[in-house]
């Protein structure tokens, strides 16, 4: 089975790749695609960068999965706040190189990560679940207050608004926005930039300065386990 998520190591940076279709939707197959990914990179003491495929990073969670039935959905919207609840305790540092749109599950993989780079262009990030007939889930709750400023996770959350690359670098969404053509090599300097950092210091200190909103996390999953999706 080929994987979802492609691995490449150089230079002490390890690339994940997301190729799952058009949208690089995020299907089970591709979450144990990526955390045997992170597996390989962290063997590796790489720093970590994330990207998808030109024009997007993801789309969201995989509909076919979502719509199969709710234990499935709840299921996959488990592996997936697992997912973010690693990337945000990595012990080397994470970057998402975003080529393009990253929508609902896409953008937390943003929400997720230590430093987050996108892209010039007509490019639309945010959490669209309350416009799709969904109710924010409390991992998604908790993520978003810690990372998006206040009135930004107010219009994220509750009103489903989407960024553009801008107005997503003002929300917190992102850290950067360059030209499309200087996405990989932007994220390549800075990759090269944190490999500088004493890592069991880095570590040591994000799981530290982390620890109420992965705590947070902890306690969300299991009540969304509990309550659903309602």
């Amino acid at each position: 089975m080929s994987e979802l998520v492609v691995y490449s190591l150089q230079d002490g940076v390890a690339t994940l790749t997301l190729t799952n279709g058009k949208v690089n939707a995020v299907s089970p197959e591709l979450i144990a695609s990526f955390n045997r990914a992170l597996d390989q990179a962290e063997q590796a003491g790489a720093v970590v960068i994330v990207t998808g495929q030109p024009g997007i990073l993801s789309g969201g969670y995989d509909l076919k999965v979502m719509l199969s039935g709710p234990q499935n959905a709840l299921d996959l919207v488990a592996a997936g706040s697992t997912l973010a609840r690693r990337m945000l305790a990595h012990p080397q540092p994470v970057i998402v190189a975003c080529p393009g749109h990253a929508v609902a599950k896409g953008a937390f993989l943003l929400l997720s990560a230590d430093y987050r780079i996108g892209v010039e262009g007509a490019f639309n990030i945010g959490l669209n679940e309350v416009k799709i007939g969904m109710t924010m889930h409390h991992v998604g709750i908790a993520l978003a207050r810690d990372r998006l400023t206040p009135p930004a996770f107010q219009r994220a959350v509750i009103n489903a608004e989407m960024f553009n690359p801008q107005g997503a670098l003002e929300a917190g969404f992102l850290d950067r926005v360059v030209p499309a053509e200087q996405l990989l090599a932007a994220a390549g300097e800075m990759a090269q930039q944190l490999k500088g950092l004493n890592m069991t210091a880095h570590k040591n200190t994000k799981r530290k300065a982390r620890k109420g909103l992965l705590d947070a996390l902890d306690a969300a999953i299991e009540v969304d386990k509990l309550v659903g999706l309602n």
